[in-house]
């Protein structure tokens, strides 16, 4: 069993012990003094004392007690503290667990700092100043600013709020506004307060690193235009950094990973754009994940951040580094609203450990961003999005007064215009917005036939309004349709009760890859793109004028997600994607064929065939039998419609139409 001893007084010491004692392990934790105690508590195999101990003081009490290992996180500038402990551990045969700040000086403003060796030589430096001064290196340093010329007037110290250092800063002639006592640590913010309160040209720091607040002193002094006065540490050190030591203790105490992973919808990227929660979630991360856009947007100074938006990466990340318990993901708007969290979700859940807490925090979308800046309401609107997927943007616009998408590429906005244009709504609406919420914000709207040359930001979104907007009730009449070519001609047409059954038949879903096989017209290829609207039609049809007319049918009604193909199946459907449903309406003859072609793409596609002949239908049931076809069901239909013979009304029938409907798959 494992036994730790601690030697506090920072924030990464207080920081373990809090982790040892969370996790059930064996620790004592020693601090220099009483003070450093006030936020440790005595609890069931956990210890604490707040006293000086020279070497052989140290290497007594390890014996004494049992330690199996020795934890050194004292301050980097208690130069003697750390031999002792080091040189303790060695005589004890002990391991020694060294940790040391991690390097910040790469920060914009530490570069432009007047860097010094100790206290002396930046009051020395100072000297040939004027302005006043916010000296945040300690009490025990602060009887060097007594040299400086009227320091009584240009010092500003603080320390912390004891009272015997607030009477041994007195003595030295700090008081009254010159004297701040305050227990850090202090944000960006509190310490750009400071510097403004009290007019200081320059702040004096030690490199203390990120749980010292050193990145917070360097941009306080950036945004103020004070000039950093920086003293180097005294020892450059080797050991290991906060996480690392922490990794360790995991394995030495056997102490399972528990990660506590927040998926936070940063908003369009600005911080205006993030939630009080979600601000709080990235700023306690110990880890941040994001694209490099989102990470921007919210990463502290001195955070710890991984740029990937992949699941897969991510996880395999978090497994390899369980240092890292909480954790934030930066996603992009809001993580209900097109985002990547729902798969990352499954993901984590699926591959971290049980123990592992996943939480969603929601975010302002681009939605409820945009929206509202134009002044609509969006409780109506359909919505959509075009961003790294495949989208029939036209049909939600065509059937909705009013949608919103988001785009995905800089010809956005142009390509949605032009296809508007292509099927006869020119007189849509479109409200652009880019940008959002950034400086380069741009909202403009116009009709689509002004934007067809527009291009953009590829961070986009529209809201379209169609004021003609054409709703599909799973019926469109005959007459609806295009049917004469150039010689005023009528093309064959399935009619409207046989397309009724055969659709129903055919049992299409919104994603569906369907082939409409001998399409004529292309009266049924229209309304499977009407109900498979997220998918793909293929309208196969070798008669050229016939496929003139399925053009402008599939542009009178709109349908993006219609494509053509002239030719004769089934050498016609060889270089297409593999379908999940299919209509034959006319074979030519290659009814074998082309069942052989289609069931070898797709073994499971559902099938419908209409005969009109009686050798179709044998040459069909035929293919039922030998075929590995399975729920094979034929219906009859022979429908008739009333002509009106002056006052009265007589029945005219129609031919009579076979609808053959299977599923591919072996039989029992």
């Amino acid at each position: 069993m494992c036994k730790i001893l601690v030697f506090a007084g920072t924030a990464e010491g207080y920081a373990l012990a809090e982790y040892l004692y969370e996790n059930q392990a064996k620790a004592h934790i020693c601090t220099a003094t009483d003070y450093g105690l006030k936020n440790l508590k005595e609890r069931e195999g956990f210890t604490c004392s707040g006293h000086r101990m020279d070497e052989a003081e140290i290497a007594a009490f390890v014996k004494e007690q049992g330690f199996t290992h020795v934890v050194d996180a004292t301050h980097p500038y208690a130069a003697q503290a750390s031999v002792n402990i080091r040189q303790a551990c060695e005589s004890q045969n002990i391991p020694y667990l060294r940790v040391i700040r991690e390097g910040e000086s790469a920060n914009e403003s530490a570069k432009k700092a007047h860097y010094v060796d100790d206290i002396e030589a930046a009051v020395e430096f100072l000297k040939g100043t004027k302005g006043n001064i916010l000296a945040s290196t300690g009490s025990k340093e602060l009887a060097a600013y007594t040299k400086l010329p009227d320091y009584e007037n240009r010092v500003y110290a603080r320390v912390l709020s004891l009272p015997s250092v607030a009477q041994s800063c007195a003595e030295l002639g700090f008081t009254g506004s010159h004297l701040i006592c305050m227990q850090g640590p202090f944000s960006m913010e509190m310490n750009a307060a400071m510097l403004r309160q009290w007019d200081c040209k320059y702040l004096v720091t030690k490199e203390t690193g990120q749980a010292g607040g050193f990145q917070e002193k360097c941009e306080a002094a950036r945004r103020e235009g004070a000039q950093l006065v920086i003293i180097g540490r005294p020892v450059r050190e080797e050991g290991d950094t906060f996480f690392q030591c922490k990794r360790k203790l995991q394995a030495i105490c056997g102490i399972p990973y528990r990660p506590q992973v927040s998926l936070v919808g940063i908003g369009m990227g600005d911080a205006g754009t993030l939630t009080l929660a979600g601000q709080k979630a990235c700023q306690e991360a110990e880890l941040l994940i994001g694209a490099d856009r989102m990470a921007d947007a919210v990463a502290s100074p001195g955070q710890h951040v991984l740029r990937e938006y992949r699941a897969d990466r991510i996880l395999e990340y978090l497994l390899e580094h369980p240092e890292y318990e909480k954790i934030a993901v930066a996603l992009s708007g809001d993580v209900g609203f097109y985002s990547g969290s729902r798969a990352l979700m499954d993901k984590l859940s699926n591959g971290l450990p049980k123990e592992a807490v996943i939480e969603a925090l929601p975010g302002i979308s681009s939605l409820n961003y945009f929206m509202a800046k134009i002044g609509k309401a969006w409780d109506k609107a359909e919505l959509a999005s075009a961003h790294g997927r495949a989208c029939n943007l036209v049909h939600r616009i065509g059937a909705c007064a009013g949608t919103f998408g988001i785009l995905g590429k800089a010809q956005g906005v142009a390509d949605l215009a032009q296809k508007l244009c292509d099927y006869g709504m020119e007189d849509v609406t479109l409200f652009v917005g880019e940008r959002l919420s950034y400086p380069q914000e741009k909202i403009f709207s116009g009709k689509a036939s002004e934007l067809t040359g527009y291009e953009g930001n590829p961070l986009s979104v529209f809201y379209a309004e169609n004021p003609h907007p054409a709703v599909y009730t799973g019926r469109i009449r005959d007459e609806a349709f295009i049917r004469n070519n150039a010689d005023e001609k009528n093309v064959p047409m399935t009619k409207e009760e046989v397309r009724t059954v055969s659709l129903a038949k055919l049992e299409l879903t919104k994603d569906s890859v369907c082939y409409d096989v001998g399409a004529g017209t292309g009266s049924l290829s229209v309304e499977m793109a009407m109900r498979a609207f997220d998918g793909k039609v293929y309208a196969v049809e070798r008669n050229p004028e016939a496929v003139r007319l399925i053009h402008k049918n599939a542009r009178k009604f709109g349908r993006d997600n219609l494509h053509i193909i002239e030719g004769l199946a089934p050498e016609a459907l060889e270089e297409l994607e593999a379908p999940t449903h299919c209509f034959i309406g006319g074979s030519s003859g290659n009814l074998k064929e082309i069942l052989e072609l289609i069931l070898k793409k797709n073994p499971a596609v559902r099938l419908v065939i209409n005969c009109i002949t009686l050798e179709t239908l044998q040459e069909a049931m035929d293919a039922a039998r030998t075929m590995p076809l399975t729920d094979v069901e034929v219906v009859q239909i022979m429908a008739s419609r009333s002509k009106k013979l002056g006052r009265y009304h007589m029945m005219m029938g129609e031919n009579p139409i076979y609808i053959i409907s299977c599923t591919g798959g072996k039989t029992e």
